[in-house]
């Protein structure tokens, strides 16, 4: 097969999983970003595509070094990342716990880095601020329920610190404590709970205001937004937007511009209105040009580039009706569903899933939707679950296909 000329290193995704010995996870995601399925892979390595799926799905377990190394090797990844000594070099190794542990030491330097911009500070915020983005890190592969009481502890560390602090550093804190606000409203929103996701978005907004940066405000109003957007409150969501706006001045940077069209587009699709959805999205399309290919300012996580604006086409698909549903190509969804974070892909599954049923393709769907499903379940995501039962709600009438009652069946474990 051609492989792609992918940085293996710049995706936390897999380094994460590398570094905790989950080398199924590192093929799965490897396989993910090279565009190929199971079968396909199967085919080129001459092992049987359920092989690739239980290895795939054997998280921390026991893996043949053999299939490792063939898939790896097929798939362009280097054979670190999954346990194995390069055979270039001829360094035998017979314990995998020794190789991660060798594999640790020589990632620390990647590591050392946080994704996302930061601010170069030194002292007592910049290494409390280090910690929010490690955590924030661990958030694409591993279940929030995992995450929110670690985070919480480090939420209150921080809101502590800022209360006795000197006055000069105060705002610094203050800044701080936002973004850990805003993560531990994440993971709520991640288990479903959108009471304490409200709840903390709130303490991210006021302590952002507390520190005096607008454009930390802004970007916080604007996480409330997207929570609001997708929460089932679309016109909260266009009020918040356009007090985001206000927030960030006359010449915010473009990232912003098309961060915040992007939320706007999803909450006029949200309430079915197809030509402001339009001219939103054409805002976040103009905006994105400009973004340019560096890294986005901070306090943005995140560059906004063509994957998110496909992000934002796909979302908006899935939530127009029947008769109002926009042009969406194969690019548009190949682009998209090539996020590495496995939650975000998940639902971007399900606006596809929700996008074939609004054109009557059940079986799709359904199949579609199953794929997601399966993920929310692995990752005990609760806002995926829920997006998968508002998906079924959608379905009224009698239905036989296989792929619902499949579905059904996988929905149903959700309660177990």
């Amino acid at each position: 097969m051609e492989r792609k000329d992918i940085d293996w290193l710049n995706h936390g995704g897999i380094r994460d999983a590398s570094l905790a010995g989950d080398f199924g996870t590192v093929i799965r995601q490897a396989r993910r970003l090279a565009g190929v399925t199971q079968i396909f892979l199967a085919e080129q390595t001459g092992l049987s595509q359920s092989a690739i799926s239980r290895l795939e799905s054997a998280g921390g377990g026991d893996y043949s070094m053999k299939t490792l190394a063939s898939l790896a090797e097929c798939l362009g990844v280097p054979l670190g990342l999954v346990g194995l000594a390069d055979r270039t070099k001829g360094i035998p190794v017979q314990r995998r716990e020794l190789l991660a542990a060798g594999l640790a030491a020589a990632l620390t330097p990647a590591l050392a880095d946080p994704p996302g911009p930061t601010r170069p500070e030194p002292g007592r915020a910049g290494a409390l601020r280090l910690v929010t983005a490690s955590y924030r890190r661990l958030d694409a592969t591993t279940p929030s329920s995992e995450l929110a009481e670690t985070v919480q502890g480090h939420l209150r560390l921080v809101q502590t610190l800022a209360r006795s602090a000197d006055t000069g550093i105060r705002p610094e804190l203050a800044s701080v404590g936002s973004e850990a606000a805003s993560f531990t409203a994440w993971l709520a929103w991640d288990m479903a709970d959108h009471g304490s996701a409200r709840r903390w978005y709130g303490s991210a907004v006021k302590a952002a205001r507390s520190s005096g940066d607008t454009l930390l405000t802004a970007y916080q109003i604007g996480s409330l937004a997207s929570f609001e957007a997708e929460a089932g409150t679309p016109s909260e969501a266009l009020r918040l937007v356009t007090s985001a706006r206000h927030q960030a001045g006359d010449a915010p940077p473009a990232v912003a511009v098309a961060w915040l069209s992007s939320i706007e587009a999803v909450a006029h699709a949200a309430q079915g209105d197809t030509k402001a959805y339009e001219r939103a999205l054409r805002a976040t399309e103009r905006a994105a040009t400009r973004c340019g290919a560096g890294p986005a300012p901070w306090p943005w996580i995140f560059a906004f580039d063509e994957r998110k604006v496909a992000a934002c086409r796909v979302a908006c698909a899935g939530k127009l009706g029947p008769g109002r549903r926009p042009q969406l190509t194969e690019t548009d969804i190949t682009t998209a569903l090539s996020s590495a974070h496995d939650k975000q892909r998940a639902l971007l599954h399900l606006d596809v899933a929700g996008r074939q049923l609004s054109a009557r393709n059940v079986e799709e769907a359904f199949t579609i939707a199953s794929h997601a499903l399966t993920e929310g379940l692995r990752l005990r995501s609760g806002r995926i679950v829920e997006k998968a039962r508002h998906l079924r709600r959608r379905l009224t009438q009698p239905i036989t296909a296989t792929s619902v009652a499949e579905f059904d069946h996988l929905l149903h474990s959700a309660y177990l």
